[in-house]
């Protein structure tokens, strides 16, 4: 059984680090260059950048900043935002990042996942879902950073992410981001449940017990971290973090 990987998940905007509540709301937390270098010395297993607005802006990956960040990262990265072609992804992974994420093009060109997995593996390919309830209480899956309805289930979705080759899910509760009140765990079971390839559960982590839930309750093989990472607490100013290995060994093992 692989051992749960805890990830955190650092926001782009333009050149800037941002977190937002609800895809919504941004707020500055950094520079991303130095991020990841206080990342480097905590010594996190992984990172993920996602450019929240490129899709919306119509802007392809911003490889020069990319390239800086995988020279000065010690540890596996993925990024998502912008990749709307193969030749953009093969870019990518030619810096130096080891995984593609795509979002709104691979619900809008579900051959790029295919073409990505064939060419590269399974293992350089995320599907992201980001998901919200309608206005019935039913999980549905959002695209363009959660302005446009795509009208699908997300657990279906994830089915068919995995058939198209797809190595791993982020799987983004977009109605918890950024609010520090807990993981949509109904939402990351029903995905769970649905594939056999790993999901990463996002969107809403406040505490360690949370962490816990979404692997024991929700089935998630992994958890990514927003704010946890950013702030020192709920309320209070940036502060980049990681929790403490043992406390988070303990809290996935149940312990106290």
């Amino acid at each position: 059984m692989l051992r749960t990987r805890v990830i955190p998940v650092l926001l782009l905007r333009q050149e800037s680090l941002v977190k937002t509540v609800h895809f919504d709301r941004f707020q500055y937390v950094g520079d991303p260059c130095n991020t990841v270098r206080i990342f480097n010395e905590i010594e996190v297993d992984e990172l993920c950048f996602l450019d929240i607005t490129a899709t919306l802006e119509n802007r392809a990956p911003n490889l020069t900043l990319l390239a800086d960040i995988a020279n000065e990262c010690f540890m596996p990265l993925s990024y998502g935002g912008g990749i709307r072609s193969f030749d953009q992804a093969e870019a990518i992974l030619r810096v130096g990042i080891e995984k593609v994420i795509l979002n709104s093009s691979a619900v809008e060109t579900p051959e790029l996942v295919s073409g990505i997995a064939r060419h590269f593996g399974n293992q350089a390919v995320i599907v992201s879902i980001d998901s919200s309830k309608d206005v019935l209480g039913r999980h549905r899956v959002r695209t363009r950073s959660g302005t446009h309805a795509a009208r699908r289930d997300p657990a279906a979705w994830a089915r068919e992410a995995q058939d198209l080759g797809a190595g791993e899910i982020l799987l983004t509760s977009i109605d918890r981001e950024g609010t520090w009140s807990g993981f949509d765990i109904e939402l990351i079971r029903s995905v769970t449940d649905a594939v056999s390839i790993p999901v990463i559960a996002h969107g809403g982590a406040g505490k360690l017990e949370h962490i816990h839930e979404a692997v024991i309750a929700g089935h998630a093989s992994a958890v990514a971290l927003g704010s946890m990472v950013v702030f020192q607490k709920k309320g209070m100013g940036v502060l980049v973090n990681f929790p403490d290995a043992t406390e988070l060994a303990n809290c996935l093992a149940g312990r106290d």
